[in-house]
């Protein structure tokens, strides 16, 4: 089920929370605890919160902390743009809305309001936000302003940008259109839009367009003079008192604000008068202008009233006041229930919440992104902490890496090496890293070496290994690190920034061995794309494998995209496509989907597949039109050596991609290889990777 879903705009004042009131509303009714969520807020005086989240929390009485509910202030990011440090903008939204989702049921995550510094790249901020989180959106435009053309065209362009970025669009809306074009914004949007986009418009509603009393005194500063308690009053209409009573008395609506000169009392007191009899409509309050206020007599004549509304005093003509009051952007406020309830019911009576409901609840993600799936790592490595030994603890990124994972709490560290060395070297990089929190282990000097010596020697004597000879290869630290792992005083171990993929793999080979279901130890990598994460196999260990063994190595690394929260969909590549290929390349390839099939007919696998055709939704319905892999293929199948190292190379450098790998997959216990060109990044995700797969041991 998905849990949460995405309200973006185009623009500022556009009524998001007409939305976000009624999809709140909605959703309770249907789960037991809904969450609110707004990643970007404006900024606020101290002592003072977000009115948006303040309505919500308030109104709805969610047990959710102010500081909790959103993750920066518009000034905030603006700062960490211009410091190049996008990523932990993103990284920080993430952590902070999955804090709230794992309290909630569902979460409604209300995007930026376009207001203030930084407006001109929110709409990229929406859609960067939305597309990391990985859930479906909203958008919403206000048709204020806008003929039908530009409404429709507005709402296709931002519509078309979303998908661009597979941001999966679920409804669109159109706010504050005229009544009377309703239907035919509804019908126009039906036609541009695809059908399984939801759409509706909502009709322009003074009572949500006009403002409260309370903001119009506090954008005049005005003086009040009576209804203090009524000042959350909503004006419907506005209406200037300045003919004579008997004219202005026809002008009346219901709701009306009353415009008009402090001194004309025949024009007070009327309006008065008409909000109490059955005869005229009852008002919303009454301006004074000109800072006039009523002789006394006329004040101890409202005082006696039954019946009273806000009358307030504000300097300045009454055309001026009338077109300021105009002006001013009302907003949705916690006190202004009149206002919470309008819009709830709006929403209701406009938006097809049934169909709405079912689309959010049935609605699947296609994929999961680069920095969620990090996230996600992170969490899972953190939820049963596990020790990972380095064996190269000399080198400058394994120390780097290793603070890191220390600092974040991660995991358990043993670093092999002389402890005189690493001191040294830590001295050298002024590197904090607190040697307190983290095993150093000499092998040669440490307590379990002859012991490791004589376990090895029994494990390999078949193979003429002597004891001396076990000795000597237990002063390795490729030797030690591996039979730390095979005798339990390690969970897994990580190592190849020095040695060669050779000299980290063969020890594990030798007496970790393989899984008892598995006839082939292969690797994957984790390639961490723009907009989504894929997984490439075999990239690093066999060369030229067989029909069997491609089938071997596709299913091992569903395997391990199911343990890493990735739904496979399995593509055996090659030149070319279904059947239209012949060849001994070829041929062997589709014989290794046929095993697949056969041994996992549970696994969606399809092969042979040309890449453009397993990755490009428009050349997979093309070449193999009914496949359920191709075109959305998560689960690349390399043929051979020289094929899948090249491949993973060459789109890690021409697109910038993280590649966490090689992982080793069919191993007893887990022991993975790095690249000796590796980052402190690679070192960093390959050690939380193989913390995870330690956890399924």
């Amino acid at each position: 089920m998905n849990k949460a879903i995405y309200i973006a705009t185009t623009e500022s004042n556009s009524g998001k929370s007409i939305v976000s009131l009624g999809l709140m509303q909605l959703l309770l009714q249907k789960v037991v605890k809904v969450g609110y969520f707004r990643p970007i807020i404006d900024d606020f005086e101290p002592g003072e919160t977000d009115n948006h989240i303040h309505t919500v929390t308030s109104y709805f009485n969610l047990d959710l902390k102010f500081e909790d509910a959103y993750a920066f202030k518009r000034s905030e990011v603006i700062r960490n743009i211009n410091e190049d440090k996008d990523d932990q903008i993103i990284s920080t939204i993430i952590k902070k809305y999955k804090a709230i989702e794992k309290r909630f049921d569902f979460v409604i995550v209300e995007g930026t309001s376009f207001s203030g510094q930084g407006s001109m790249i929110e709409f990229d901020i929406n859609v960067l936000i939305v597309r990391n989180l990985g859930i479906p959106a909203i958008i919403l435009t206000s048709g204020v302003g806008r003929t039908l053309e530009e409404l429709v065209g507005d709402l296709q362009i931002t519509y078309d940008s979303f998908k661009d970025k597979e941001v999966e669009v679920v409804s669109i809306i159109a706010n504050k259109v005229l009544p009377e074009n309703q239907k035919s914004v509804v019908d126009a949007l039906e036609k541009k839009l695809p059908s399984k986009v939801l759409v509706n418009a909502i009709p322009l509603n003074p009572i949500l367009a006009n403002p409260s009393i309370s903001e119009i005194v506090e954008a005049f500063d005005a003086k009040v003079l009576f209804g203090e308690e009524f000042l959350n009053n909503q004006a419907g209409y506005f209406s200037v008192g300045a003919m004579q009573l008997r004219n202005y008395l026809t002008y009346l609506k219901s709701n009306s604000l009353v415009i008009t000169p402090g001194d004309r009392a025949d024009i007070i007191l009327g309006a008065l008068q008409a909000n109490v009899s059955a005869n005229y409509p009852s008002i919303s309050g009454i301006v004074l202008t000109g800072g006039l206020i009523p002789e006394e007599s006329i004040n101890q004549l409202i005082e006696g009233l039954s019946e009273i509304v806000p009358i307030i005093s504000v300097e300045g003509g009454t055309f001026s006041v009338t077109n300021k009051i105009g002006s001013i952007k009302s907003q949705i406020y916690a006190k202004n229930t009149q206002k919470i309830t309008t819009a709830i019911r709006d929403f209701e009576n406009y938006v097809d919440t049934e169909a709405l409901i079912e689309r959010l609840i049935t609605f699947k993600p296609s994929g999961i992104t680069p920095r969620m799936f990090q996230y996600n790592l992170l969490q899972k490595a953190r939820v049963h902490k596990k020790h990972i030994v380095l064996p190269e603890g000399t080198d400058e990124r394994i120390l780097r890496a290793t603070k890191q994972l220390i600092d974040q709490d991660i995991v358990t560290i043993t670093l092999l090496g002389d402890r005189g060395e690493i001191e040294t070297k830590l001295g050298l990089l002024d590197l904090d890293l607190n040697l307190d929190k983290i095993t150093i282990i000499n092998p040669s000097e440490s307590v379990d070496f002859d012991a490791f010596a004589k376990a090895l020697y029994e494990l390999r004597k078949h193979k003429n290994v002597n004891l001396a000879m076990a000795r000597d290869l237990m002063e390795d630290v490729s030797y030690f690190g591996t039979m730390m792992v095979h005798m339990g005083k390690a969970d897994g171990m990580v190592s190849g920034a020095v040695h060669t993929t050779q000299h980290t793999i063969l020890p594990a080979l030798q007496f970790i061995k393989t899984k008892p279901d598995v006839a082939l130890v292969s690797s994957v990598f984790f390639m961490c794309l723009e907009d989504r994460v894929s997984i490439y196999g075999d990239c690093a260990i066999n060369p030229n494998p067989t029909a069997e063994q491609l089938a071997e190595i596709a299913i091992s690394s569903a395997a391990t995209s199911l343990a890493f929260g990735i739904e496979p969909k399995i593509a055996m590549l090659s030149y070319s496509s279904g059947t239209s290929g012949v060849g001994e390349d070829v041929e062997r390839v589709r014989k290794a989907t046929t095993i697949v099939k056969q041994k996992r007919p549970d696994l969606k696998v399809e092969g042979p597949i040309q890449y453009d055709a397993a990755v490009d939704m428009q050349v997979g319905q093309t070449k193999m039109p009914n496949s359920e892999v191709a075109g959305q293929a998560n689960v690349f199948i390399f043929p051979d050596l020289n094929t899948g190292n090249n491949t993973y190379k060459a789109v890690q450098r021409e697109t910038k991609a993280l590649a966490i790998g090689p992982i080793i997959q069919g191993l007893n216990k887990p022991v993975n290889d790095l690249s000796r060109g590796c980052t402190v990044d690679d070192i960093f995700n390959t050690v939380v990777v193989t913390a995870i797969q330690a956890q399924d041991i």
